[in-house]
């Protein structure tokens, strides 16, 4: 028996490529890999690899965060201008609420490596009791957005580390990171003891 809430955590990996066979997707499995060393607590995946179209992005968005009661969703691929890329639209069509500052600062961190950055239109948003956040294509980059920059100088902060708190607000379990891969923000008055001897 774990000390930690379990989670299950919804992953949308958008592309026509990979969703028709013509290459492997890598996105799912680096957002596993990320999450896996990052998150202490029990994960539950919930993994669709779907084509860049809009009604099944939104489809896929709506089956896990109301039918499969993900507190997290997180996709990668399709957020750049492209005439395909219709992620962001997807998201925002089911969207509750709107979270711009973690668009903002995923693109502030991927402009550190290439100057492109500018061009993707990543967006995170609330869907009832869900955080959806639209991360990169690249494993590379989606481990560069979600842990940050803590070697730069001034370090520069990843999105996850403001996840479990977001989680904490919209009524979600209680995420408990490993500080050495994320160390999550939470306000002294928001931090839960730990469990268990």
């Amino acid at each position: 028996m774990s000390d930690h809430d379990p989670i299950r955590i919804g992953l949308v990996s958008v592309s026509d490529r990979a969703s028709s066979g013509v290459y492997e997707d890598k996105g799912i499995p680096a957002l596993k890999e990320w999450l896996g060393r990052a998150l202490r607590n029990p994960i539950e995946w919930d993994a669709r690899l779907i084509p860049d179209e809009q009604a099944q992005i939104e489809a896929a968005l709506k089956d896990l965060v109301d039918n499969a009661h993900c507190p997290l969703v997180l996709t990668t691929g399709g957020t750049g201008p492209a005439q395909r890329d219709v992620t962001p639209e997807a998201t925002l069509a089911v969207a509750d609420k709107e979270m711009p500052g973690f668009g903002e600062q995923m693109r502030q961190i991927s402009l550190a490596f290439v100057p492109t950055a500018i061009l993707s239109r990543q967006v995170a948003v609330i869907r009832g009791h869900a955080l959806i956040i639209n991360l990169p294509g690249q494993p590379r980059a989606i481990a560069e957005t979600l842990q940050g920059l803590p070697q730069a100088t001034p370090p520069v902060h990843g999105v996850f580390a403001a996840v479990p708190y977001c989680i904490d607000l919209i009524g979600g379990p209680y995420l408990e990171t490993d500080d050495a891969v994320c160390k999550a923000f939470r306000p002294k008055s928001a931090v839960r003891p730990p469990r268990g001897g």
